[in-house]
């Protein structure tokens, strides 16, 4: 008969334990340990029906493993894509997708300039000089005209949302003539653009419009104050 129960040595056990130190480093981390050696077994796997085989059950665990994305497209490839990798791109079965490389995934995008270092102006904002961009490259007519009007009216109303002085006309005309390298010239223009008044109702109303909802409460239809009940409890 068969004991039921082995003594062990506790310093073997001890010395069998794993710690995460001396792991191997988890390349994803967030499907965890066990799956890792799922795929680590998998790749040591000789023949290729059977590793295909284990590679589905594989993707199909980590789908469990998230399912509020199983609705997102691409998601089967984005799993294939994580598969590869876990397995430090040694595995090899049939995909669906392209099979990624290690150059590809480490790749490094290339740096993006500043828009401006220095802008002199900075209350009029980087989209202006992109509009006034725009205008330039058009040919002359009444949709230039029309445009050139719509940055200069909307360069005034930066400027009054940022300084609180009132602007004339003639200054953002000059501004708007060194933005763009003397190409747009309306200082010798009868244009008018719109007052100081309109612009600053136009910014309040977009003002109020940011602004949260008071709890106060509300009058009904017949003008009076809705009903609340008082608690005589209170001292």
């Amino acid at each position: 008969m068969a004991e039921k129960y082995i003594k062990e040595n506790a310093n073997e056990v001890v010395f069998n334990l794993e710690y995460n130190a001396e792991r191997p480093h988890l390349i994803i981390p967030e499907y965890g340990r066990h799956l890792q050696k799922l795929i680590d077994q998998a790749t040591m796997i000789e023949d290729r029906e059977t590793r295909n085989k284990a590679a589905k059950y594989i993707i199909q665990v980590m789908g469990s493993l998230n399912p509020h994305l199983r609705d997102v497209l691409d998601f089967q490839h984005k799993l294939w894509d994580q598969i590869f990798i876990m397995s430090d791109f040694k595995l090899d079965v049939d995909s669906p997708y392209p099979i990624p490389t290690r150059d590809v995934i480490h790749l490094k995008p290339e740096r993006l300039a500043y828009p401006q270092k220095n802008p002199k102006y900075r209350f009029y904002g980087n989209n202006i000089k992109y509009m006034i961009d725009v205008a330039n490259s058009w040919e002359e007519g009444e949709m230039k005209s029309a445009l050139v009007k719509v940055i200069a009216n909307h360069m005034k109303k930066s400027y009054l949302s940022w300084n609180k002085d009132t602007v004339t006309d003639a200054v953002i005309f000059e501004h708007l003539y060194e933005l763009s390298d003397g190409k747009l010239n309306l200082l010798q223009s009868t244009e008018e653009l719109l007052t100081t008044n309109d612009l600053m109702r136009t910014n309040k109303k977009m003002s109020n419009k940011s602004m949260p909802i008071s709890n106060k409460p509300k009058n009904n239809k017949n003008g009076k104050k809705p009903f609340v009940k008082k608690n005589n409890n209170q001292k």
